[in-house]
């Protein structure tokens, strides 16, 4: 029987760092691309149209991702 922590991680979604993501919700600026500069317990996404940096915890970076627009 399998571990039941390899089950949820073989389901999860794996983001890299230089990876392009679509947020549900744009940014202010109007853009709705990041590039996902730091990974771990947070992520730490820059805006493509204004350069603006935020950190995210892991489980709102998750819930927030639409779609991986390209990866490095």
């Amino acid at each position: 029987m399998e571990n039941k922590d390899q089950k949820i991680k073989d389901n999860k979604p794996e983001y890299n760092l230089g990876d392009v993501v679509i947020m549900k919700k744009p940014h202010p600026c109007g853009c709705d691309r990041w590039k996902i500069i730091r990974v771990g317990m947070d992520y730490k996404l820059k805006c493509l149209k204004c350069d603006r940096l935020i950190m995210l915890p892991y489980r709102k970076f998750i819930k927030g991702v639409k779609r991986r627009v390209t990866s490095e």
